[in-house]
């Protein structure tokens, strides 16, 4: 099993493909920032316990491949992803030194899809699950 992580009781592997874009399609000013935001949103995803697997800072949009723990939903990390980048970019780029209620860097909302492993696998995985339970369950018939 190959990819995945584990939390006390869980083992996962939940990788999603996300694309958002700076307001208004900003290519002048995003151009200017994206050398210093791959490292900002690692950093920020970190915090959730995510991370970025892969990660294209187009000029006028985000493309990342994200590993996000099933404790945490996708827009809850997106979200703050996004919030506390908008919030360091006004404050370190922009001038600004408090929050900047009403004013956001990124456009609202984002595309998202999931990243799952190969459906053959999955069914064959499934059709031996059920024949090893079959055959547990004859095991302890005689017990």
């Amino acid at each position: 099993m190959d990819g995945t992580q584990s939390l006390s009781h869980t083992v996962w592997e939940c990788k999603y493909h996300v694309v958002w874009i700076p307001k208004y399609r900003r290519k002048s000013l995003y151009e200017q920032l994206r050398k210093h935001l791959g490292q900002v949103f690692r950093e920020l995803a970190r915090q959730k316990e995510s991370m970025i697997e892969e990660g294209h800072l187009m000029p006028d949009h985000v493309h990342m491949l994200i590993s996000i723990p099933p404790k945490y939903g996708v827009a809850q990390v997106v979200g703050y992803i996004k919030g506390k980048s908008a919030i360091h970019i006004a404050r370190t780029f922009l001038g600004r030194k408090k929050n900047f209620t009403g004013q956001n860097f990124w456009a609202r909302g984002y595309f998202v899809s999931t990243v799952g492993r190969d459906e053959q696998m999955i069914r064959e995985y499934i059709k031996k699950q059920e024949t090893e339970d079959r055959r547990l369950d004859q095991l302890n018939m005689f017990e």
